[in-house]
């Protein structure tokens, strides 16, 4: 072995460095997830930025002038809004989801819609040039100020950067990309770490705009070390059911704006298609009046939605009930319906119960709590919700209906998609600042909501 290279391990999951192999890492918790690789010493450096040394001085924090970022619309309003107001010059983006989830197809369209802003430079390894044009051709991309690059080799990658010096510069992905420097395999932890370094050092010292799309693992977080997602600006995640066609923006981390932002977006012929009214999508398919139907409003970062809960109950033939829950936390579910059992009387022991939240949409605020409720009682009673009830509140275990926040923004939206009543928590409606025209019932107790809608 040469003198000038040594031998670690890293973990997979968090870039943790150990001097011997480790079934357990020590700093994630992940199991098995430590390979060897071969690290030259001056790699070190090379990712550090230590080849440079400078003297610096500390200075004032009150001495240093404050400038406003300079942003640059992206074309989609779900997008910008996403992002914080557009894309802020100079900064770094990562784009994660799974495969065939949009991100290339979404990217590729903001290329084209920030027409005239200057070069753009997509940089692809995993396509070809014949590849990405024939999706140009399929989403109408017109932009002539659109260059394509296939290559791998970040040395390469970094000179027609410097070349070029292109507005807006897209790496597609960054799991496939390498530096001869390091001699380990692309996608690994240390090449990674070390092409993420040199993108962001060029893209901060040249003030360009770049977009970084990468994998995802099966667990849904970013492949590679988690440093990644810190070395960058902003952190972008696309979600969605791959069986159906919303898709859901998420804002993980955004140095330049408010975090858990979502935007949505239709995957269709054309391509990603914004949705700038999501709730009267969501709920658009309401036919009818039967059991087991609800509409709760959830918050997504500062966004209202409005989305459709049904519950199914029926008597099981087997021995264990069985419980399934789509969208939804299953955990959340059959704590519920022990709450249900136990306060509301509801002999649910030999009921199987299955939930599901329409389009695909996956919820987790608790808000949602008393929806599945009263999805689930109407189920079991057979006795449906009126189509103009909309319902918020978390519930307690002692079968308490909880405040939740941010009640205001979702009356507002509940009013505007022409609902007539919506039940509240008590403690909410109680700091009520604006008059609605919407009848609100404010309950303490689920039991309290199951009369209001005649479940009891």
């Amino acid at each position: 072995m040469a003198k000038n290279a040594k031998t670690v391990f890293l973990c997979n999951s968090c870039g943790y460095e150990s001097a011997k192999w480790l079934g357990k890492c020590p700093a994630c918790n992940e199991w098995n997830s430590f390979v060897e690789e071969k690290i030259k010493k001056e790699d070190n450096f090379i990712a550090s930025g230590n080849e440079n040394k400078k003297s610096q001085k500390p200075t004032a924090l009150n001495a240093v002038e404050g400038k406003e970022e300079f942003r640059v619309s992206t074309g989609y309003a779900e997008l910008d809004r996403v992002l914080g107001g557009g894309l802020v010059k100079g900064s770094l983006v990562l784009v994660g989801g799974e495969p065939g989830i949009g991100k290339s197809t979404l990217i590729l369209q903001l290329c084209n819609k920030i027409s005239g802003e200057g070069k753009v430079l997509y940089v692809s390894g995993e396509e070809s040039a014949e590849q990405i044009k024939l999706r140009a051709d399929r989403l109408n991309i017109n932009n002539e100020d659109i260059l394509f690059l296939g290559e791998t080799d970040i040395d390469v990658i970094q000179s027609n950067i410097l070349e070029l010096n292109p507005k807006l510069v897209i790496i597609d992905s960054i799991q496939t990309m390498y530096s001869d420097e390091i001699t380990s395999a692309a996608g690994t932890v240390s090449q990674v770490r070390e092409i993420t370094a040199r993108i962001m050092k060029l893209c901060k010292s040249n003030n360009i705009t770049t977009i970084i799309i990468g994998h995802v693992t099966k667990e849904g977080s970013i492949a590679g070390p988690r440093v990644l997602e810190h070395m960058v600006d902003t952190v972008l995640y696309i979600e969605g059911e791959r069986y159906f066609s919303y898709r859901i923006l998420r804002s993980v981390k955004n140095r330049f704006g408010s975090t858990n932002e979502v935007g949505m977006f239709e995957m269709r012929n054309e391509g990603m298609c914004e949705i700038l009214n999501p709730s009267s999508v969501l709920i658009s398919e309401r036919e009818g009046n039967p059991a087991g139907s609800v509409v709760v409003a959830t918050m997504e970062g500062t966004r209202p939605l409005l989305v459709e809960l049904q519950a199914l109950t029926s008597t099981t033939v087997f021995g264990l009930p069985r419980r399934t829950a789509n969208g939804i936390d299953f955990n959340r579910l059959t704590l519920l319906m022990a709450v249900l059992e136990k306060k509301a009387g509801l002999n649910l022991a030999n009921q199987d119960a299955y939930l599901n939240v329409v389009s695909g949409i996956k919820v987790s605020e608790p808000a949602v709590d008393l929806g599945i409720v009263l999805a689930v009682a109407s189920s079991f009673k057979n006795i449906s919700i009126p189509n103009d009830v909309a319902v918020i509140g978390e519930v307690g275990l002692t079968g308490e209906v909880r405040s939740v926040n941010l009640v205001d923004k979702r009356l507002k939206e509940i009013e505007k998609l022409g609902f007539k009543t919506c039940i509240i928590p008590e403690s909410n409606k109680k700091v009520l600042k604006e008059q609605y025209k919407l009848d609100i019932i404010g309950v303490q107790n689920i039991n309290e909501a199951m009369q209001k809608l005649g479940l009891k």
